[in-house]
């Protein structure tokens, strides 16, 4: 947490404590790298030979704001360049000095040249040294432009760069890599933390959660000291303060007030409660209602009556005020959520100010993509991975906007980027705005509209139709004592094209609906819908009828009809048999047919692999793809001889029998489940043999879950 090593007297940051804070920090992170566990294999064994580490830091943005520093400003970008490069170069000194007596990492001497190079052009950035200087690279990252940083923190950066340098020439580093800016989202509300990462602030007004329950309302707390640093009086900045957050009473409002309010019959009982949810209010209209007044006060007393059950239903309305007596004093009691138009606060001091998105409803600053992009560029140079920042577009941007952000992040020499439009996704988590005031502006919705049209009149799809005569397969079965008829229609690929659903003596309604729902689901398989993605979306729908299964040999429970159907269909055409309660034994020399009973590849008895791979007849519902090649037809069989060693093996042990079928069972799940590209093993909250690699965590693509990552 950067604001940490402010000096809140002087203004400056502390180097000497900032220096020493990273040389511990790198130590404990190489203790981790030996004491850590890990998901895999394979990342264990890198992590061991490259012991990588991810020192980072949070809260640039307060800091920069708290020293009355404007974000998007060049005096903003050296110190944050300069602040960097002193976290890099300590933990890479750090890194060499334990290399003297540990030993660098395992590859450092095959990446001698290489990681050396990159440590000099490191130290080039910070002496920002002319192009020509720089060793292999085609664009030139962003060097510390002393003249506009503070003279400790480059002087600092300087000495460690020398540091780092000369060491590691002399012993190599204990690690490939050192540092990275990660988002901190979590940590850093720990941290106490008002923004994370470098991030910007996302807005001045949060919601804070008290520890007995319930929310106040705060302002970031580095606006009052900013306001200090900028030279404004404590009554100044308690009128700048309230302004944004509002004075939290209804005393002196302005027409909504404790007065006005006993004119229209409220009590001093009432008044109270009000007083009491102010303060965590985001609008006085939440506050006056049934919930916070009594049910009885507001129908008899306040003669509602029962139109407080109609749905829009606005007591302040209802009391004879209107919208624009209502903004007003919402702005006085709730605040505007904004600095802008605050009394006292000069219009050259809003830049300091300014976040990630507007602020309230009243508010139109905010900073640039430019300024995002540009902060990324000045600390980029001296970060060993990459940093994970979002960078933030308002609703109004267009397509040339996003192409313009990636060109001028790629000129800086930026890693990666990510950006996110505000409104571009249904729900999100953070949110400056209420539905009532989203309004779009005329002048920037019609050019963005044409080139959406244009865009997706590119990618509709063609539909493929169906033989006229063509194959297919009936599955008659019960669920919950309702039997269910599914009909299939396939390709001449044998995927599946077309699904016809019946139900048995059901009311004409219901068979209608689901006859319909079959046509909608044919006609997206026709148009192209994998049906992967109807499965994903209908498995584990939970209606009436529900429950036991009879006649299917491979589903015995299901939550719903969807579930059944979408459960039948994926371990016929996909080979989900993670999906089917009971998975077939073997495959006997008399089963008729693949369609009539479908089973995972698996070696028969008496059957050599040699002979099965020879004769076995790919079926067109197989989930591997026809080029099979070589390695997994390898994997298959080696899996497949090792079932059949442990159940020889099992078969002497009577006392053991039970534990050895179990255990071949669970080894062929997860052999199949890994051939499948699914990591092997059980998912923890379903038992679904579905988990796929999701960041340093496992997702389950049945139910869900996650194994620790949100």
């Amino acid at each position: 947490n950067l604001i940490q090593f402010l000096n809140e007297q002087t203004g400056e940051v502390d180097d000497i404590a900032l220096r020493h804070a990273a040389r511990l920090w790198t130590m404990v992170l190489e203790i981790s790298v030996t004491m850590a566990q890990f998901p895999s294999k394979e990342i264990a064994d890198l992590s061991y030979k490259f012991r990588t580490l991810g020192l980072g830091y949070a809260n640039l943005g307060s800091l920069l704001m708290v020293l009355g520093i404007s974000y998007d400003s060049d005096e903003a970008r050296s110190m944050a360049g300069a602040i960097t490069a002193i976290l890099h170069m300590t933990a890479a000194a750090t890194s060499a000095e334990m290399a003297e007596r540990l030993g660098p990492f395992a590859g450092f001497e095959k990446n001698r040249e290489h990681m050396l190079r990159v440590f000099r052009n490191h130290r080039r950035a910070v002496y920002n040294e002319p192009e020509q200087n720089y060793e292999g690279l085609s664009i030139i990252p962003v060097g510390i432009d002393a003249s506009l940083c503070p003279e400790n923190l480059y002087m600092a950066a300087r000495d460690e760069a020398d540091r780092a340098l000369e060491m590691g020439e002399k012993h190599g580093y204990r690690n490939a890599q050192m540092t990275v800016i990660a988002p901190t989202g979590t940590i850093g509300l720990v941290m106490d933390c008002d923004t994370t990462g470098i991030e910007p602030d996302f807005a001045l007004v949060k919601f804070k959660k008290l520890a007995g329950g319930g929310y106040f309302k705060i302002i970031n707390q580095s606006v009052p000291p900013a306001l200090r640093r900028l030279g404004y009086s404590e009554d100044q900045i308690k009128d700048i303060v309230n302004h944004t957050t509002g004075h939290r009473t209804l005393k002196g409002a302005p027409h909504i007030n404790q007065e006005t309010l006993k004119e229209k019959g409220f009590t001093d009982e009432a008044l109270a409660r009000l007083e009491d949810e102010l303060p965590s209010a985001f609008d006085i209209s939440f506050v006056f209602n049934a919930f916070t007044l009594g049910e009885d006060f507001v129908r008899n007393t306040l003669k509602a009556g029962d139109r407080i059950a109609e749905p829009g239903f606005q007591l302040l309305e209802f009391l004879g005020f209107n919208r624009e007596q209502v903004r007003l004093a919402n702005d006085y009691v709730t605040g505007t959520m904004t600095i802008e138009g605050a009394p006292h606060l000069k219009e050259e001091h809003y830049p300091v100010f300014d976040c990630a998105n507007r602020c309230g409803r009243y508010g139109k600053r905010f900073l640039s993509w430019q300024s995002h992009v540009k902060m990324m560029a000045a600390a980029q140079p001296f970060i060993s991975g990459a940093i994970s920042k979002t960078i933030n577009l308002p609703m109004e941007a267009s397509i040339d906007d996003v192409k313009q952000a990636y060109w001028l992040s790629w000129k800086l020499m930026n890693k990666a980027i990510a950006l996110y439009r505000d409104g571009s996704k249904l729900s999100q988590p953070l949110n400056i705005l209420s539905d009532e005031d989203m309004v779009e502006e005329e002048s920037h919705s019609e050019p963005v509209v044409k080139e959406v049209e244009k865009i997706l009149y590119k990618y509709i799809a063609k539909r493929r139709r169906l033989p006229a005569r063509r194959a297919g397969y009936t599955q008659k079965a019960s669920v919950g004592g309702h039997k269910v008829y599914i009909r299939t229609g396939e390709y001449e690929d044998g995927a599946l094209g077309e699904v016809f659903l019946d139900m048995h003596k059901e009311g004409a309604a219901f068979r209608s609906l689901m006859n319909c729902f079959a046509i909608a689901v044919s006609l997206g398989l026709q148009y192209g819908v994998p049906l992967e993605e109807f499965v994903e979306a209908f498995v584990f729908t939970r209606f009436e009828p529900n429950g036991m299964v009879m006649g299917n040999p491979h589903i015995k429970m299901s939550t719903s009809i969807i579930d059944y159907i979408f459960r039948e269909l994926a371990i016929t055409y996909l080979g989900r048999y993670d999906l089917a309660q009971v998975e077939p034994e073997d495959i006997r020399p008399d089963v008729v047919s693949s369609r009539e009973s479908p089973a995972p590849n698996k070696i028969p008895a008496g059957a050599s692999p040699a002979a099965e791979t020879a004769t076995a007849k790919p079926s067109p519902t197989d989930l591997s793809s026809p080029a099979q090649d070589a390695s997994v037809a390898a994997e298959e069989d080696k899996a497949a001889m090792m079932e059949l060693s442990f159940m020889k093996g099992s078969a002497t042990q009577t006392s053991g029998a039970a534990a050895g079928t179990a255990a071949v069972a669970e080894m062929d799940l997860s052999t199949v489940a890994k051939l499948k590209g699914y990591e092997g093993d059980p998912c923890p909250e379903c038992g679904q043999f579905t988990l796929v690699r999701n960041g340093t965590c496992l997702k389950c693509n049945s139910c869900g879950s996650t194994t620790g990552c949100s």
